[in-house]
């Protein structure tokens, strides 16, 4: 039985990785799928694979730290499906890891506008669309990185990201929940993708701390990442039913590798 049948999802960064992932689960389970990245191409593809699977989907082409490409994305979802019920705040960049004193502001201010602005963003924009058919569930994705982990050099504008996330998402769970608005947050550790090719990285031997961790530092896998897909069975959960007295709650998806970390 399909759980999200007659729901519309808005998945952003969904043109690869744990967005692609989520959004061609979410699209089986029922739901019209609305694609967003700011790479055309790629949300076209996954958009084009939801339709040859028998789903529902559009692509949108929007930055998520963009004000009017947002209001503009969001207006599209409601305009194609006549609703919103379910965000994935997925999209994100992993950005430059440095030591504080060399990363640039210019560096510093791009993590956070992608990372924290743009969920901010796609929250502000969508708020008041799930609000407009009663309520909905909001998943917004975090990482280990800053929530239960602090040993990647460098990573101090991320990690911020990463934490004030979990922060908003905990915030938002008791302002919205009079509203019928659920709000989680989860937490993948090492996962197959793409991100890390993006990542710019100086100076690690500066603040990297000589840690020797056990072989395979992730327990439940003996040392090999999750998939994508793991995350995404998560964000089922969390968006479906199944869930609808949980919210509030950030869930770590990382094997127990925070647990040694």
């Amino acid at each position: 039985m399909q759980t999200l049948l007659n729901r519309t999802a808005l998945v952003t960064g969904a043109g690869s990785g744990i967005g692609k992932a989520t959004a061609l689960l979410l699209a089986r389970e029922g739901a019209n799928v609305a694609v967003l990245s700011r790479t055309k191409a790629e949300v076209e593809a996954v958009a084009a694979e939801i339709e040859d699977q028998g789903g529902t989907a559009i692509s949108i082409t929007a930055d998520i730290s963009d004000d009017r490409d947002m209001a503009r994305a969001i207006a599209l979802v409601v305009e194609r499906f006549g609703k919103l019920d379910i965000v994935v705040a997925n999209a994100g960049i992993n950005g430059v890891w440095a030591p504080i004193e060399e990363i640039t502001p210019e560096e510093w201010d791009k993590t956070i506008s992608v990372n924290l602005r743009g969920t901010y963003l796609t929250l502000h924009h969508a708020v008041p669309r799930l609000e407009a058919v009663g309520g909905g569930a909001v998943v917004i994705i975090s990482s280990i990185n800053g929530t239960r982990t602090f040993t990647t050099p460098g990573a101090s504008a991320y990690s911020a990201t990463k934490a004030a996330q979990v922060a908003m998402a905990q915030q938002l769970a008791l302002e919205l929940g009079p509203r019928g608005i659920r709000v989680n947050a989860v937490c993948p550790g090492s996962i197959e993708s793409q991100i890390g090719e993006n990542t710019e990285k100086r100076g690690m031997e500066k603040t990297e701390i000589p840690v020797s961790f056990p072989k395979g530092d992730i327990p439940i896998t003996g040392g090999k990442p999750g998939k994508a897909s793991d995350v995404a069975e998560v964000v089922l959960f969390l968006v479906s039913d199944a869930s609808r007295h949980i919210t509030g709650t950030p869930v770590w998806i990382d094997g127990g590798q925070g647990l040694l970390r």
